[in-house]
Order: structure tokens, then sequence, then C-alpha cells
């Protein structure tokens, strides 16, 4: 008999089994090893976005995954009180009070990128549910983390402030070189009408000797 293909909850369940289980396994050096990663990188990070992942696939969250990777976010399912300990005494312990229910955490960097891979995904997966989080020691709930991902991103910011640089430039050589080309242009005709002033005073020089 061919299996059934699994369905949402099925893989979820599935999903959820293998996480609680590989955390639960740990013994207290390695829970110890996971809290100590965890800091690093919270160290290093200016924002921490947190979403519930009930409800997705293992398909779902692997595609979640490499989008986080491509955009340089540390993605990871964690137990909150891990978590928590992770970040006591970090600008992200305001956010302890969201680390409720089954979450993945993002950290990221740049101060955008964590916020909008999640809320980007979101806006494509109803079954991922943006939290909360925290950014410069501040608490975001939902609505922060998604306002926050709607921010350019530094590359974005970047290359607008180029434009904009680059504009008055390009205006100011525009103009120099207009005005280049109509004096060329009023060369040539004030050429004659100066020969034809010098010739009346040619003409009187010899009568007023």
């Amino acid at each position: 008999m061919v299996a059934e293909p699994k369905g949402c909850v099925e893989a979820f369940a599935e999903a959820h089994i293998v996480v609680r289980s590989v955390t639960l396994s740990l013994n207290k050096s390695e829970k110890q090893t996971v809290v100590t990663d965890v800091a690093a990188q919270a160290a290093r990070s200016q924002t921490l976005a947190l979403a519930e992942y009930r409800g997705l696939t293992v398909a779902h969250l692997d595609v979640l995954r490499k989008q986080a990777r491509e955009k340089g976010v540390y993605l990871h399912v964690l137990k909150n009180t891990l978590a928590r300990r992770a970040v006591a005494g970090t600008p992200f312990e305001v956010a302890s009070e969201s680390m409720v229910g089954p979450l993945i955490y993002g950290f990221s960097e740049d101060a955008v990128a964590a916020a909008k891979v999640l809320a980007d995904f979101a806006k494509g997966n109803d079954k991922l549910i943006v939290k909360g989080g925290a950014y410069a020691g501040k608490a975001l709930n939902a609505d922060g983390v998604k306002s926050l991902a709607s921010i350019p991103s530094k590359e974005v910011l970047l290359a607008q402030l180029l434009g904009l640089m680059q504009s008055p430039i390009s205006r100011i050589a525009r103009v120099l070189a207009a005005i280049a080309e109509k004096r060329a242009e009023a060369a040539p005709a004030a050429a004659p009408a100066a020969a034809e002033e010098a010739a009346p005073a040619a003409d009187a020089a010899p009568a007023a000797a």
C-alpha cells in the first residue's frame, strides 16, 4: 500500500515532536552551549523578531530558513526558557514577555532584516504569526515588527542616498554644459559684429592725424 502524503497537521506534529525531543534530550552542558551560542548572536545583533510557527510544515520551515540565510538572519527554533536565559542582561530581554508558545527566533545585525524576513514570509503564509520582538532596547509588538519590516534595507537606503548625492551633480553638469554650448553658439555671431565696429574706427584714424 502506498502511503498517503502527510497533511499540514501531521507534518507540524512531526516537526514539533522532533524539535521538542531534541530540546528535551539535551543535557545541561549542551543546553549551556545553546544559550552561549544564542547569547553571542544577540550580542552582535540589532534586532530580534519572534514568530509562532504552529501549523507550518517542515517544507515551509526549510524555505523560511533558506530565505533567512540569504538575508544574513540567524533563525532558530528555541525552547523559550533557554532563549530567556540567552538574552538576560541584553537589550533583547525586554521581549521576554513575548516568549510564549512554539516560537522561531530571528536575530539580525541589520536593523531591518530579521523583522523583514519573518513579516514578508507571514504575508504569504498565515500559519506563521509574527508575535513581537525588540529593537534598540525597546520591546516591539507584532505591529511594531511589521512597521520595522517596512523600512527599506540598508542597501536600498544607500542606493537612494547615492542617487540623491548624484542628482545635484548631474544637474550642475547639465547646466554647465548648456552654458558652454550657448557661449560656443554666440562666439561666431559676435565675431562679425566686432569686425564691423572696428572698421569705422580704422577709417577715421588717418583723418584725425
